[in-house]
């Protein structure tokens, strides 16, 4: 039936006892393309019979669905006509593993950032209000999970819609889970509620009489609904979301495609916001995935898919992220006051192995960064060390807590930044090339930016030293050389590593590549050498603050060239054209980055090399540079 299937129309035109042997098809198609290139799966396999269901009752595109999170979209991408690109799903050039309007007009978001879609969905709803849509008759979907509830700004577009009260339906997906299980008081409101089964017959069975009776005079309308109400009140609590303005109903079972054609039919048919709370099961009908108790393979590379587990990863090395955790829980051994916190990612960010060993010591906010980072400065101020460990990409939400609250009461606070840099398959919302650019600017706080794993053990050493103010921590994706074994010795902070010592007297080039590009300048400077030109590499260790030295040192050269994966606008190579300008160092300056755009998903050497931030592209833009200045 899949290969049938090319849009929502084919979906409407099955008869419902083939949808089951739809969702079968479909989960194991999925299981096959995720396991060739990785990707997202957990989320999507227990969406399959939800996905089918809302593209059966609404009409995509005129009807708008908006996905939080998107990373659970595979299914929608399947039925809206995109079953051959999943060959190429997130490569270069190929099918993104998130929403793009790129690729479809059925695709209403770019989004991969989770707790943003209701706001989104009221904004959209609005304006069809206000006649500016794609016609008053079209309904706007929300389908945000509860892990994504957990955010502040679902919170605040879940209040302003209960109170302006447009035509919306939030499908609310609750799995117990994000990457790990929801934390939170919702997530304690939400379970309780999953335990009624009997309000579901209930209702159901009130409102079937209703439907088969003939038509009521008004005062038995009044007195069923009061019923209704009543029995509904035996046998479950009032809801929040009912307090804050919305119709709720459910728990609906997601798997059912009886139970979800018929909750979908009737909220089409009522005014104003509807929340559907619909029960599914992360990873079902794959039994490795119904079986991992840490996340249900919820993200993974290329797996076995008749076992479910990763294949294995050529060459040596170990993870940034793994690097990290051990030398955190080392930390955590010597300092008592030594805490963690992350947003609903304690696996991912490295707290896994601390909290294993220490879990009175770990904190997860849920999906909810500003409130991680101001909670660190309470805990900073109170005595305590904290560690907030979240991705360079999710750490932008909470800018203005850094700012006011980190920075301006200059606690102790150590932001570690996991996946900094070009990242890779994610994609553009992921790629963590601005937290340089963003980071900078916050008076006080130092910027350390390790190039290897023994770096980075001995910049985390230096983080939980330094008492004077915050610290923050930018490392990439990917792998790296093992740390020493000796004690981690912290860095002096600011002060650069001279790697490669070339001629001082105004002749050669002064090439500063930071952090994991420094592999990329070792190249350079090879391929240079090899002509003729001589280098001076230097690893900068820290993008704030500069060396006191680098006046001097880029005057004693004919160029000065900075490599980042950071934008250009702002970025390292911006610092050391102030700092030089500042100086009066008049040093010509070569500021190698990412420009000013939105990077593209695929592979991170692939996007470094098409940006010419590997080795050749580097050995070629010097070469360029110093032929235009006449040398």
């Amino acid at each position: 039936m899949l290969d049938a299937i090319t849009g929502p129309a084919d979906l409407r035109a099955l008869r419902p006892d083939q949808l089951p042997g739809l969702a079968a098809e479909i989960r194991r198609f999925l299981v096959e393309a995720v396991s060739a290139r990785g990707g997202h799966l957990g989320p999507n396999l227990g969406v399959v019979e939800l996905t089918i269901a809302l593209h059966r009752a609404f009409d995509s595109p005129t009807d708008r669905i908006v996905w939080d999170t998107g990373h659970q979209a595979y299914v929608h991408k399947l039925l809206t006509g995109r079953r051959a690109e999943f060959a190429s799903l997130r490569t270069m050039g190929g099918l993104s593993g998130y929403p793009s309007r790129a690729e479809s007009e059925h695709d209403v978001i770019e989004n991969s950032h989770a707790s943003v879609a209701l706001g989104w969905a009221l904004g959209l709803a609005e304006a069809r209000r206000a006649g500016r849509g794609e016609g008053p008759a079209g309904r706007v979907v929300a389908v945000v999970g509860d892990g994504s509830l957990t955010g502040g700004v679902a919170l605040e577009a879940l209040n302003l819609a209960g109170h302006r009260k447009p035509n919306l339906v939030l499908v609310l997906n609750d799995n117990g889970r994000s990457y790990a299980p929801t934390v939170g008081g919702l997530a304690g409101h939400l379970g309780p509620l999953r335990l009624h089964p009997a309000y579901e017959r209930l209702k159901h069975g009130i409102e079937g009489t209703l439907g088969r009776s003939p038509v009521l005079g008004s005062e038995m309308v009044e007195a069923a609904k009061r019923v209704k109400e009543g029995a509904k009140a035996l046998v479950a609590p009032r809801t929040v979301f009912e307090d804050l303005g919305w119709q709720y109903a459910g728990p609906i079972d997601g798997h059912d495609f009886a139970a979800l054609d018929r909750a979908m039919a009737n909220a089409k048919r009522v005014d104003g916001p509807v929340l559907l709370h619909v029960i599914t099961q992360k990873g079902r009908g794959y039994r490795p995935a119904e079986e991992h108790e840490e996340d249900n393979l919820h993200s993974l590379g290329a797996f076995d898919p008749a076992t479910g587990r990763a294949l294995p990863i050529s060459g040596n090395g170990v993870g940034f992220t793994s690097v990290f955790a051990d030398a955190l829980l080392e930390q955590a051994r010597d300092h008592p006051e030594l805490v963690a916190i992350s947003a609903a990612m304690i696996g991912p960010t490295g707290l896994k192995r601390l909290a294993a060993a220490m879990p009175e010591r770990v904190y997860d906010v849920g999906i909810a960064e500003q409130c991680g980072v101001t909670m660190a400065a309470g805990m900073a101020m109170g005595g305590l060390r904290p560690v907030v460990a979240i991705y360079s990409t999710f750490l932008q939400r909470a800018y203005d807590q850094l700012l006011m609250d980190v920075c301006l009461h200059r606690v102790p606070v150590v932001l570690v930044l996991d996946r900094s840099g070009v990242t890779g398959e994610d994609g553009p919302s992921h790629h963590g090339v601005f937290d340089v650019s963003y980071l900078r600017t916050l008076p006080g706080l130092v910027i350390a930016s390790p190039r290897d794993g023994d770096e980075l053990r001995r910049a985390v050493a230096t983080a939980i030293a330094h008492t004077e103010g915050p610290f923050a921590i930018r490392f990439p994706k990917g792998v790296t050389s093992a740390p020493a074994a000796a004690p981690a010795e912290p860095l002096a902070i600011g002060e650069w590593e001279v790697r490669a010592e070339g001629p001082q007297d105004g002749t050669g080039v002064l090439l500063v590549g930071l952090g994991g590009l420094q592999g990329a300048c070792e190249r350079a400077l090879e391929l240079l050498a090899a002509e003729g030109v001589e280098v001076t590499l230097v690893d900068p260790r820290f993008a704030k603050p500069l060396d006191a030295r680098l006046p001097d040192l880029a005057g004693a050269h004919r160029l000065v060239v900075t490599v980042e994966d950071n934008v250009l606008a702002g970025g390292f190579g911006s610092a050391v054209a102030e700092a030089l300008a500042d100086a009066r160092q008049l040093v010509p300056v070569l500021r190698l980055g990412v420009p000013d755009h939105f990077l593209p998903h695929g592979k991170r050497d692939k996007v470094l090399a098409e940006l010419g931030l590997d080795g050749v592209g580097i050995a070629e833009r010097v070469r360029k540079a110093l032929q235009d200045l006449g040398a």
